[in-house]
């Protein structure tokens, strides 16, 4: 029998009780009531003491223990009948904690439950069906209408329509061309397309996704386990106020009352439901958080570290501008450029690719590749003899010597371009900065982070550039993944580190930081395993998503706690001076109770604003 079913069982025993009870007692059986209401609290008590040893073996002191002695205190005096409503109040406390569980879960367990099983593969012009861990990159897999994407992979029809909601939190499906990655988890809103795979299943995103979620709901949060240290004092203050009314006025019903009004606190009920129901509002937005403890850190973050390639730019080179020296379009040199650039891996010659592909020009196959890796490449394209790569590689090539990347602007790369022995042109590309990136440096400060800092590997020129008019703090270039980690241990003088990246270069320093987040749409895999926080998708905008959400329910925890153990030593006052009886106490400690639990439930509602606007409950 599970957790839950026991929980339901204990609950339905408790009501089952109470219920026949008072039947016997308004039929005129006192007696019959009594040994009812008994039967009905000895389940619930018995469940209690085995929780209670339980707890104690692991060292912990917990309120449990202020229910059980209310329990057996009523039945010792008479009382069974507030006996009986504790046992109903306290059962159903806890099956009304584990329903608010489940249902903060929930968004998360929609992510566990999509994993498909399998694909369909095209080979040798046949379709076939195999198991995921079948999958190889390099396979080309149909998928269909309503179909999961089971791997990372690129799309290799004209167009793709996908819906990436479960993964990203948006609302609107997104239209991929031909060469996009698409990533696994996201469905199929559209006509069917191939995909080529790009990693194993086991390697994709969404397998990665599902291991973060697996170990994000086991944690526990710093503030849960303070509400367990905290538990041993209030049992303390409870005790001592039962303790004082039964002494100073000789009515030990009084202290029953006490007792029976402080069961159970809500500061062992509030805070879990509020930090799970702020784990699963963060993923719902595509801000996958690893635990309790991150989430509770991220709201109290004042510094926070960037990388820039990647994080603070684009990551991804792009055409800024051509400089034709033949006569012929634009479109013509890059589709030139590009169809050669098919048979190298480089990142650039892969962003030309992209490029091409994202213009709808058609590229054909190159024949005769030479590659020099790291200085160009050359081939034959449509009967013409193509050379691609740096000035230095094509110019040699030709006999000539003019260096026109002088002209550039620090941070650009120049690709030179040659056919048929004649230079055609030039392709000036960049690293762009994020379009959003001002936008969201000044939301950051907005929601409290003091002092922004760049931390990048790259030359000072590049990043002094880049971060112009960002109203960034502090630039620092050039760093080894060595010198981030240390620049992050000393930034913590300032409080709490947030640290931000991509790349593997990025990981020691994630794993340093308070709180490590990973840019997981196409960072690296080593980055998003040592990192606290990975944004599934790739906006810096959900950066502050995440810490609207943190900061808001963390004031929702602490709200629940204050306001429901104010209420609690109010009525265990009460209590103490005979304004309550032993069921008039455990029936308003109960609604207290269910009342910080849904006031935690409202994390569940958080909806963070766009940039620069507060997030609102």
């Amino acid at each position: 029998m599970s957790m839950d079913q026991v929980k339901t069982s204990l609950l339905a025993l408790a009501v089952a009780g109470l219920v026949i009870g008072l039947a016997a007692q308004f039929s005129g059986s006192p007696e019959l009531a009594l040994i009812v209401w008994t039967i009905g609290v000895v389940p619930v008590l018995l469940a209690l003491a085995w929780e209670i040893v339980a707890s104690l073996r692991r060292g912990e002191v917990g309120l449990d223990i202020v229910a059980a002695l209310s329990m057996t205190a009523a039945l010792v005096t008479g009382e069974a009948l507030a006996a009986a409503v504790v046992a109903v109040m306290y059962s159903g406390g806890t099956f009304l904690e584990s329903f608010a569980e489940g249902r903060a879960r929930r968004e998360m367990q929609q992510l566990l439950a999509r994993v498909p099983r399998t694909a369909t593969r095209h080979k040798d012009g046949r379709l076939e069906e195999l198991p995921l861990d079948a999958i190889v990159p390099g396979d080309q897999l149909l998928i269909r209408q309503g179909d999961i994407v089971p791997v990372d992979g690129t799309v290799q029809s004209q167009s793709a329509f996908v819906d990436a909601s479960a993964l990203t939190g948006e609302a609107l499906p997104v239209r991929l061309h031909h060469g996009d990655a698409a990533m696994s988890g996201s469905t199929n809103a559209g006509d069917a397309f191939d995909l080529v795979a790009t990693h194993r299943a086991a390697e994709s995103t969404y397998a990665g996704i599902v291991r973060l979620v697996e170990a994000a709901q086991k944690s526990r949060a710093p503030m849960a386990r303070l509400a367990d240290r905290w538990s041993l004092g209030f049992l303390a203050v409870t005790v001592a106020i039962a303790g004082a009314a039964w002494a100073l006025t000789g009515d030990p019903i009084r202290a029953v009352a006490v007792l029976v009004v402080a069961t159970p606190c809500p500061l062992i009920l509030a805070v879990p439901v509020a930090l799970v129901a702020g784990l699963s509002r963060a993923a719902h937005f595509g801000v996958l958080v690893k635990g309790a403890a991150a989430l509770e850190i991220m709201a109290k973050i004042r510094t926070l570290v960037m990388d820039k390639t990647g994080t603070l730019t684009d990551g991804r080179p792009q055409i800024v501008s051509i400089d034709r020296r033949l006569p012929m379009s634009d479109d013509d040199l890059v589709r030139v450029t590009a169809a050669l650039d098919q048979a190298s891996k480089h990142p650039v010659a892969q962003a030309i690719v992209a490029e091409a592909n994202k213009r709808g020009l058609s590229l054909t196959a190159p024949t005769d590749v030479v590659e020099l890796p790291g200085e160009g490449v050359e081939g034959t394209v449509e009967g013409r003899h193509v050379i691609v790569g740096g000035h230095d590689f094509v110019a040699g090539r030709l006999g000539q010597g003019s260096d026109p990347t002088s002209a550039l602007a620090a941070g650009s790369v120049i690709v030179s371009v040659a056919i048929d022995g004649q230079l055609a042109g030039h392709l000036v590309m960049s690293d762009p900065l994020r379009a959003d990136a001002k936008p969201v440096i000044e939301a950051l400060r907005r929601v409290g982070v003091t002092r922004i800092m760049l931390a990048t590997g790259d030359r000072e020129a590049v990043a002094t550039q880049i971060t112009a008019g960002l109203g960034l703090d502090e630039v620092r270039a050039g760093l080894t993944p060595d010198q981030k980690v240390q620049l992050v241990l000393s930034a913590r003088n300032n409080g709490a580190v947030m640290m931000v990246g991509d790349g593997v270069n990025d990981a020691p320093a994630l794993a340093a930081a308070d709180i490590g987040v990973a840019m997981g749409a196409r960072g690296a895999a080593a980055s998003a395993e040592a990192a606290d926080v990975v944004l599934l998708v790739d906006e810096l905008s959900r950066l502050v998503s995440g810490i609207e959400i943190a900061q808001r329910t963390r004031a929702i925890a602490a709200e629940s706690v204050i306001v429901g153990l104010g209420l609690s030593i109010a009525a265990m006052i009460a209590a103490a001076f005979g304004y309550l009886t032993p069921v008039q106490g455990a029936v308003l400690q109960e609604l207290i109770d269910v009342a910080v639990i849904l006031n935690a439930l409202r994390v569940l509602r958080i909806t963070p604003a766009p940039v620069g606007q507060p997030a609102t409950p």
